[in-house]
Parts: structure tokens; C-alpha cells; sequence
């Protein structure tokens, strides 16, 4: 599979969760983070050519999309993936509640989302 599908399906798995989870239906949204994660992991085995292609995301029309993308490119991307965490971590809701949170384990040293 390309990279550029490896990312479209991330972008539409993060998308389908947060419906899923707005509707209140938790074992569809656990599905297509899943598949997300999923996604992500196929990503980054190719390496940063996989993180590379990732970091389109940090500029994606939804914020939903662009918070989880920041939040698994943290340690490649740091200052870019901050900026929108903090950005989204304004606001309030589920998203920048997940914003916020990424932020805080990164400050703590217990973020791993991507090792490296």
C-alpha cells in the first residue's frame, strides 16, 4: 500500500472514531481506532519517509485529524506537532481534551507514541 493511502486511511479512521464516539457508540469507534492505529504503525515502519507523509495531516481541514496526527508526530516534528496541539488545545470538547492531555504526557517525559 502507498504511504498516501497509509494516510488517507488514518485521516478516515480519526474521522469515523470521533463520530463513533459522538454518537455514543464506543465498540465502533474502538474499530476505527484500530484501523488508525494501525495505519499509523504501517507508516512509520517505512521509517520518516512514513512520518514525512504523516505531517500533511498537521494541516487537514479538521481539527480531530490534525490533533491526532500532532500528537503522533511529536517527537519527529516537535515544534510543528506543538503548535497545533496548543492551538487545538484551546478550545473545548473531546479534541482539544485530547490536545491537552497529549501535551501533558509529552511535558512529562511519559508520551510514546512513536519511540523512535
Amino acid at each position: 500500500m502507498r504511504l498516501e493511502e497509509l494516510v488517507e486511511q488514518f485521516a478516515e479512521n480519526v474521522v469515523a472514531q470521533n463520530e463513533a464516539i459522538f454518537r455514543g457508540d464506543a465498540k465502533t469507534g474502538n474499530k476505527h481506532a484500530r484501523k488508525y492505529g494501525a495505519a499509523v504503525d504501517k507508516l512509520f515502519a517505512h521509517g520518516d519517509a512514513g512520518r514525512d507523509a504523516l505531517t500533511v495531516l498537521l494541516k487537514h481541514e479538521r481539527m480531530d485529524v490534525r490533533v491526532m496526527a500532532a500528537a503522533h508526530l511529536l517527537r519527529y516534528r516537535t515544534a510543528e506537532a506543538r503548535a497545533v496541539l496548543e492551538e487545538a488545545a484551546k478550545g473545548q470538547g473531546l479534541v482539544p481534551f485530547g490536545a491537552q492531555q497529549a501535551l501533558k504526557r509529552w511535558e512529562e517525559g511519559t508520551w510514546a507514541l512513536d519511540p523512535g
